[in-house]
């Protein structure tokens, strides 16, 4: 008898938007049947503050989805972010003493055991552990079991985070009733979703530039090499500004989608803009290169810090990959030009792709529809 593939929603709780996605598993792909959004409300870079506040705008989006798709859902798959994540790297080694040397499950399974046997931290939760490539007498391989060597290496990727702050957003989705099969890295959602096989096998780096956080992640011979998170995202660009020009936040966030850049591009200092365009009374001018000065200089310093980063975890290799931005806040001018700028590498926009996704071929949706590849591990 052919079992019924379960309805699962893909959340995400961002600092600026509550997103849920409900699909299922299609042969080697998914379908989506239906979503839903809200106002974030109780989150600040990425870790819930008011479980109340968070709560009640997650359950608006889950039920919003649930009634778009006409379905009722059967289980979570919850995005993880926030400042709180943490990653290490763990590799062991073993001699491969059988006749003639050759490599057989058990020393797979051995190697594989001690890599993945590193304690964590006390009160430290463990959310993924993400393999490398075997090595073979320093050579990598995919399938090691059956090769001649002397050595067999391997290492895992180990992305942990606060006990507590993990179990808060588990804690939000806990009224809804709905078991969360899984919680997956945020950033890991996101580069599944924008770059293919051939991307990561190449070598990418993908960061989604979020309201609150930028969450990144470095593939290179087709798998997950590292990860991070920055407590930084597009809501500092509208804080920047309200600080800058004395706005509110609602006006400064106003400014930002109308004139903000990533690159400067106004030469003449007395050029204006109006906050409103209505000539109304409270409608204000401000300057143009003072807007794309205050939005440029906080894109500089996200890329500058991620550039650091990945740079002092590669030691003495090279990133030697492209960029892929995506996120809400990608879809600023001239982000493509400010990345080239700091890695020197080709950048482009990720964004979903295909007319399955309707109203969802947008970066902001990244993340959450990324989620959905995890249904079926085949879809990554």
């Amino acid at each position: 008898m052919k079992t019924k593939a379960p309805i699962v929603a893909a959340v995400e709780i961002g600092t600026s938007k509550i997103k849920v996605v409900i699909g299922k598993a299609k042969r080697r792909s998914f379908v989506i049947l239906g979503h839903g959004e809200s106002p974030s409300s109780g989150v600040m870079k990425g870790t819930v503050f008011d479980f109340h506040a968070a709560s009640d705008e997650t359950y608006c989006a889950l039920q919003q989805a649930e009634h778009n798709a006409g379905v009722r859902i059967d289980r979570i798959l919850l995005a993880q972010s926030g400042d709180h994540l943490g990653a290490f790297y763990h590799e062991a080694s073993v001699k491969i003493s059988g006749p003639d040397h050759i490599v057989t499950a058990d020393d797979v399974a051995a190697v594989t055991s001690l890599a993945r046997g590193k304690a964590l931290p006390e009160g430290r939760i463990l959310i993924h552990q993400i393999r490398r490539p075997f090595r073979l007498n320093r050579r990598f391989v995919q399938k090691p079991e059956g090769l001649t060597a002397e050595m067999l290496e391997v290492g895992y990727w180990f992305v942990h985070g606060q006990e507590n702050k993990v179990a808060d957003h588990l804690y939000v989705i806990r009224g809804f009733n709905v078991p969360v099969d899984a919680v997956i890295l945020s950033s890991l959602a996101s580069g599944t979703m924008v770059t293919t096989a051939e991307d990561r096998k190449k070598g990418v780096l993908v960061m989604d530039i979020g309201g609150g956080t930028t969450d990144f992640v470095l593939y290179r011979d087709g798998y997950a090499y590292m990860t991070g998170v920055l407590p930084v995202g597009g809501e500092h660009l509208t804080n920047d500004l309200s600080h800058g020009l004395r706005l509110t936040k609602e006006q400064a966030e106003k400014l930002k989608l109308r004139f903000g850049r990533a690159t400067i591009t106004a030469r003449d200092k007395t050029e204006k803009v109006w906050l409103n365009g209505d000539f109304a009374v409270g409608d204000r001018q401000f300057s143009l290169q003072a807007i794309e000065r205050i939005t440029a200089a906080r894109i500089d310093e996200i890329f500058q810090a991620v550039f650091q980063i990945v740079n002092l975890k590669l030691v003495l290799e090279r990133l030697d990959a492209d960029i892929v931005l995506t996120g809400g806040t990608s879809k600023l001018p001239g982000i493509t030009e400010a990345a080239s700028r700091v890695f020197g590498t080709t950048v482009r926009i990720g964004a979903p792709e295909g007319s399955v996704y309707n109203a969802l071929c947008d970066p902001s949706y990244s993340t959450v529809l990324g989620l959905l590849h995890f249904v079926n591990p085949e879809c990554q």
